[in-house]
């Protein structure tokens, strides 16, 4: 629903300029001219933060910020959202100096201005989403919302169920700061080594592999199957895919767009 401070505003009705917003927002996918008509009307729709109640009323998509019960809209259909199976031995860089394999090498040059949101080290595997909207970009990085990613590590050494649970409920101790799991399940454990699938919303680099390290388990590999709503699934390592328009929505939601 529209902020409960939103204003309504005649802004851009008289403007022979611009699009008119029922049409940009039936563009959108939004329904038919008269169901956007209706959204308008009904109060739902904000443009560039401000309540927008008066048909006619004309915008321009390319430079305005359109809201519809407060989750943008979207409209330059050249926007793309990937997510991509990171193997070993790549940078998550898109070019180096040195001529190693980079994301660039997956995905090649298809798609404009495309880049990482968030990174893997070099030994590590799994998910990276990659756009190329800014705006959303942005978001997905910014400290503030701190998305929630989940990990299977393989460790060496048999660690305990006792152990995992305190590296949720204490934390471990990296540099003068306590980092906690959300969640920490033992998937498989023998004498010499032991699977774990972790959850948390802490960015910092190797963060999975330092806190493990700390406490004597070194992490002999590690793969990223989620990042928030986005899963991994049955991605083969090298390759990527489109995420759906549904998929993108989800994670607009939990970044705040």
């Amino acid at each position: 629903m529209p902020h409960p401070y939103s204003r309504a505003t005649k802004a851009h009705s008289d403007s022979p300029e611009g699009i008119r917003l029922q049409k940009v927002l039936a563009a959108a996918g939004l329904g038919s001219r008269r169901k956007a008509e209706e959204l308008i009307t009904e109060g739902r729709v904000e443009v560039d933060g401000e309540l927008v109640t008066e048909l006619g009323t004309r915008v321009d998509p390319t430079k305005q910020k359109i809201r519809v019960d407060g989750s943008r809209i979207h409209i330059d259909d050249r926007h793309i959202t990937l997510a991509l199976n990171k193997p070993k031995k790549v940078l998550s860089t898109m070019d180096d100096p040195k001529g190693r394999w980079t994301l660039r090498d997956i995905i090649g040059d298809k798609y404009e201005r495309i880049f990482h949101m968030g990174r893997l080290d070099y030994d590590s595997e799994g998910l990276i989403l990659m756009t190329n909207d800014g705006e959303l970009s942005q978001h997905v990085m910014h400290p503030r919302y701190e998305i929630e990613k989940t990990y299977v590590a393989t460790l060496e050494g048999k660690i305990t169920g006792g152990t995992l649970r305190r590296m949720v409920t204490t934390g471990v101790d990296l540099d003068d700061t306590f980092v906690k799991f959300d969640k920490a399940v033992l998937l498989a454990s023998r004498r010499d080594a032991s699977v774990v699938k972790v959850t948390l919303h802490s960015g910092q680099n190797r963060i999975v592999r330092r806190m493990f390290g700390a406490l004597g388990y070194p992490v002999t590999r590690l793969v990223r199957t989620n990042i928030g709503p986005i899963a991994l699934g049955d991605l083969k390592p090298g390759s990527y895919r489109v995420l759906s328009a549904t998929e993108v929505k989800l994670l607009e939601k939990q970044v705040g767009l």
